[in-house]
């Protein structure tokens, strides 16, 4: 699931048992495994990535501590628990434990708050909370992990996108305020504004830091933390999204979808699908 220096082991001190683990070929930045602890659980040190952690098990005692706060608490199966990236956690429980740990990368869900005219979110730490909805998903995500991804890997990350951006929506706080080191949503908005209308045409950096009012190297460090992507994917991401929904329509010619959104060739269109959604044009559109 990615670099971590986090610690899990059962009671023994083995490695908990793992039923599946994974994530869909394409660059979903979402991965997901589920564990079965005998005898008792420990968590304990940090991840790079978000981390969302599902109780299958009934009701059951856990000692925590996340971020130094202590909290003792028994929650009911399905009760989920958030650990933002590089935030310590200690958890034990004493009896057995089956769960689903949801990863997530920190840029993958900037780009999706981003996207939801949310550049400041910030997801909420908690140790204890309830969403029957990311509970369905991450069921889901964990049953094709489990089967080797039978629906496909379009299927499953659009799971997980719908993982992230529910996410987004219920489980991060909104700071309003603009700061210097941050784009502000107008700005984006100018950009992304400026992109979609020249999607067919070379689009510079020093155009779109002019258009941000910043020198090109700053402007490149601003954006990428401010939306989770180089300025680069981001253009890449918007050409992708108009190509497939012109795909979708049928109307043009791959080769004309292509040239109509900046891409090379249909090549070129055909290597990027495959490199974020995991799968070939043709299966893009069946």
């Amino acid at each position: 699931m990615g670099n971590s220096e986090l610690y899990m082991a059962q009671k023994d001190g083995d490695c908990p048992a793992v039923m599946a683990a994974g994530s869909a070929p394409g660059e979903s930045g979402v991965s997901v495994v589920s564990m079965r602890f005998q005898g008792g659980a420990h968590f304990n040190g940090a991840f790079q990535r978000h981390l969302i952690f599902f109780q299958i098990s009934p009701q059951m005692f856990f000692e925590c501590r996340l971020a130094g706060r202590p909290v003792s608490h028994e929650p009911p199966a399905g009760r989920l628990a958030i650990i933002p990236a590089g935030m310590d956690v200690i958890a034990n429980t004493e009896k057995s434990l089956d769960a689903i740990l949801v990863a997530i990368d920190p840029g993958q869900l900037t780009l999706a708050a981003a996207e939801d005219s949310a550049l400041e979110a910030q997801i909420i730490d908690r140790i204890s909370g309830y969403d029957q909805a990311l509970w369905d998903l991450a069921r889901t995500l964990t049953l094709e992990t489990a089967k080797g991804y039978p629906s496909g890997p379009l299927f499953w990350n659009e799971v997980a996108s719908g993982f992230i951006n529910g996410l987004v929506a219920r489980h991060t706080s909104r700071v309003e305020s603009w700061s210097r080191g941050r784009l502000g949503q107008d700005v984006l908005e100018r950009l992304r504004d400026y992109i979609m209308a020249h999607l067919d045409e070379p689009i510079k950096v020093a155009t779109l830091a002019n258009i941000a009012g910043r020198s090109p190297f700053h402007f490149s460090r601003v954006f990428t933390r401010s939306v989770g992507v180089t300025p680069h994917r981001y253009v890449v991401h918007l050409r992708l999204q108009r190509a497939i929904d012109l795909v979708r329509d049928g109307r043009l010619s791959l080769a004309d979808v292509a040239a109509s959104t900046g891409f090379t060739d249909q090549s070129h269109l055909t290597q990027w699908v495959r490199r974020v959604h995991g799968v070939s044009l043709a299966q893009l559109v069946t």
